[in-house]
């Protein structure tokens, strides 16, 4: 395996992460990191890197890039972080990721500014975020400067293949926690896994924005229970989701909606993403409250910012006849930012269909509009950072 060895910094920078709570400029990592002290690299520009499509091309998938950054929590401690160029890693048969799903990731992403420095959305978020999911299935909690410290590294080595500022694309980052260690006996693993890959990336669902897709209720399966792992983002809630999501696409439908297991009366989440109704008469953005979602990062800033356009922000039981009610429906996430959606389908037990329109289907809604340029115009540098949402990357 081809990899560089760097030393860690020492010094802390978990104050000035929180500092967005008071500042309206990006908050940066630490200026007084070590971790490039001898290394002496300088930041190579975005938008630089030879691909094989043009930048505003480029999809969701994964992409080769010049390397991962890799961590092992071994004898109750983590170790160095290495950076590797290989793709490839060396398992253990009886790791408790293969055998009991020992595994967790997250989701964020990196934008160019029109000054070609590149800043990371909310990665503070996502700090805290695996951190629960860690908790939850008894892997050891990286410690959030850890965190923070390899995303910057990731990025930063791969600075090239984060898309030019105006391509609308994003350098997406996909920090990987796993149980590494051997188990058959069902118990938590002794030795652990931390891996952060990047990837430039396009629209999640073609077209992005410009047209709304059309959405399935789907009814013969459950995303998850009440009181299970619905609230984390572990690797099984989305293998759980690849046969409904097939057989949705199979039918025409390319996103599916999930009801409660409970009680299948309440709307929860889309497959990949928050469901938010939008009631503009009544100045409303209405998101789903359970234990078993997910919690969006980006649908806590959408909400920051509905609110701050004057909407009222609900997080409550939805149930399904309120689908009618809404003039506009989103499904939002890392990866898909913000997706409108024109209509829902409801198939009965004989066959027979409702379908519930948002709206003109064939047409963004303006609030979905006005939230989705907000948002980018933040992540883009174009609009003032006044929330401090924004990481600047060294």
């Amino acid at each position: 395996h081809t990899m560089m060895r760097l030393p860690l910094f020492a010094a802390l920078f978990w104050a000035n992460a929180f500092a967005f709570t008071v500042t309206t400029q990006p908050t940066t990592f630490s200026r007084h990191s070590r971790l490039y002290a001898s290394v002496e690299q300088a930041l190579k520009k975005p938008g630089t890197a030879e691909m094989p499509v043009p930048w505003e091309d480029l999809g969701f998938e994964f992409r080769p890039t010049n390397s991962n950054v890799r961590m092992t929590y071994k004898d109750g401690e983590w170790g160095e972080m290495e950076l590797f160029k290989d793709e490839y890693i060396k398992l253990h048969i009886g790791a408790t990721a293969l055998h009991y799903g020992q595994s967790c990731f997250e989701g964020l992403k990196a934008f160019a500014h029109e000054d070609d420095n590149v800043y990371i959305f909310r990665p503070d978020e996502n700090a805290k975020r695996i951190r629960s999911s860690c908790e939850r299935t008894m892997m050891p909690p990286l410690p959030d400067e850890k965190f923070l410290e390899a995303v910057n590294l990731a990025v930063r080595d791969n600075m090239e293949y984060v898309p030019p500022y105006g391509s609308n694309g994003a350098l997406y980052i996909r920090p990987l926690l796993f149980g590494s260690g051997p188990r058959i006996g069902l118990q938590p693993a002794d030795e652990y896994t931390f891996i952060v890959i990047v990837m430039p990336v396009g629209d999640y669902y073609q077209g992005g924005l410009a047209s709304p897709v059309d959405g399935l209720l789907i009814q013969d399966f459950d995303r998850a229970a009440p009181r299970g792992v619905g609230n984390v983002k572990v690797a099984g809630n989305y293998a759980a989701d690849l046969l409904p999501n097939m057989l949705s696409k199979k039918k025409g439908f390319p996103i599916g909606l999930y009801l409660d297991a409970q009680t299948r009366s309440t709307v929860e989440e889309f497959s990949t993403s928050n469901f938010v109704g939008i009631d503009n008469d009544a100045k409303k953005y209405v998101t789903p409250k359970s234990s078993s979602v997910l919690p969006s990062i980006t649908n806590k800033s959408l909400m920051t910012i509905a609110a701050d356009e004057g909407f009222t922000v609900e997080e409550r039981e939805v149930p399904v006849s309120e689908l009618k009610d809404f003039d506009e429906v989103i499904a939002v996430g890392t990866a898909v930012v913000v997706s409108p959606v024109g209509s829902i389908t409801k198939f009965d037990e004989k066959g027979a269909t409702t379908k519930f329109e948002f709206g003109d289907p064939k047409k963004v809604g303006p609030t979905t509009r006005r939230l989705y340029d907000r948002v980018r115009a933040i992540q883009n540098g174009e609009e003032e950072d006044k929330y401090g949402w924004l990481f600047k990357v060294y």
